[in-house]
């Protein structure tokens, strides 16, 4: 068996852990172990010695527990069958994390349990070798770069990744479907969270980033918080009523064009149905429009559109008052319902969308709910 004299490691950046080669290192062989690695030699399981960065020659000088485990009769070149692990201690980069499968978190917001994949990569740097050395070749069986990462990943960060992400959209009060503008800060609080972890594997968290959060589109409580955004949007354009109305139109419309006599009947049943209640409703809101508009001496209740005199107060069928007023949300000035402008504060009554980032506004609102931009 031909003796090793030199033992040393020109790793590759990234690369975490080199394990030499099985042979016969010699007695007085030289170990040689670059500015930024350590060198550890094992002997059945156990760290022997540690060696940091220099030339160091191998002999029982230097190292006297190998008296124990050689035997020194070899013409002055004693073989030893140790193992020798080389650490690089330098930032290892870049390394890779992402879920297998898409785990499920209840959006704050809506109530709506979502399924997720999310992404990401984080640095490390090992500060106590023995300590990852143990854990690394003892428990893990993991001897390069990319099975320590795996290790990593499996055992650290996606347990708590679900509680991370969970925990950050309770607090911060965000939705699911704006994760993407909080990435920065879910990667600080996910480093805080996990960091204590690492170090008692012996490894320093240097940096952890998410990059994606991925939501299947396909998936139907994905379209579900979708349809139900569109809705409320949509609503604060239009307002209530005329949202009402117009998905009652719609249902008309859905209605009339049921095939088959069945089909007909039906909808001309729904038709009358609707028809009424969409006079009733055209009818308030075209009461309301006009102040109170007299028709024959009377004028019509905002409320229930009876008919009353002109001089009434009260709605003689409903007992609900004739002249309906609304409060402004700005300055909480009375005025009447069909105001489109505060005429104690001139706040917009009529709702819009921000001049900044497009954003639907309620009636009144003097800063955009989404970014903040004061409005004219």
């Amino acid at each position: 068996m031909a003796l090793i004299d030199v033992v040393d490691w020109k790793n590759k950046q990234g690369e975490i852990i080199y394990r030499f080669p099985e042979g016969a290192v010699s007695m007085g062989g030289q170990l040689i172990v670059m500015e930024h690695q350590e060198a550890i030699l094992f002997k059945e399981g156990r760290a022997l010695d540690g060696f940091g960065p220099g030339r160091h020659t191998l002999k029982t000088g230097n190292i006297p527990i190998l008296e124990k485990l050689v035997n020194l009769p070899f013409g002055g070149k004693t073989p030893f069958p140790a193992e020798i692990y080389f650490i690089n201690k330098t930032e290892i980069p870049n390394l890779k994390w992402g879920t297998k499968q898409p785990i499920q978190l209840l959006d704050p917001t809506y109530n709506i349990a979502i399924p997720i994949r999310a992404f990401g990569a984080y640095s490390i740097r090992i500060k106590d070798t023995k300590s990852f050395l143990t854990m690394a070749i003892g428990t893990w069986q993991a001897f390069t770069t990319d099975a320590v990462g795996t290790a990593l990943r499996d055992q650290i960060i996606l347990p708590k990744l679900q509680d991370l992400i969970a925990e950050f959209m309770l607090k911060q009060n965000v939705t699911i479907l704006k994760l993407a503008a909080y990435y920065d800060e879910i990667g600080t609080s996910g480093k805080a969270k996990i960091a204590d972890d690492f170090t008692t594997f012996g490894i320093e968290l240097v940096r952890f980033a998410v990059e994606s959060i991925n939501i299947p589109e396909e998936d139907e409580s994905v379209k579900r918080l979708k349809k139900a955004l569109a809705d409320k949007a949509e609503i604060n354009i239009m307002g209530g009523d005329d949202y009402r109305m117009r998905r009652t139109f719609d249902t008309m419309e859905k209605a009339a064009s049921s095939e088959g006599g069945a089909g007909n009947m039906m909808g001309a049943g729904m038709g009358f149905a609707m028809g009424g209640q969409m006079g009733q409703m055209m009818g308030q809101q075209m009461g309301s429009a006009q102040g109170g508009q007299q028709a024959g001496g009377q004028v019509a209740c905002p409320h229930c559109n009876a008919m009353n005199p002109a001089n009434a107060k009260f709605c003689s069928s409903c007992g609900k008052e004739m002249v309906v007023q609304k409060e402004c949300p700005a300055c909480k000035a009375k005025m009447p319902a069909d105001a489109k402008f505060c005429p104690s504060c001139g706040a917009n009554m009529q709702g819009g969308k921000c001049s900044k980032c497009g954003a639907a506004l309620a009636a009144g609102a003097k800063f955009c709910p989404e970014c903040g931009e004061k409005q004219a």
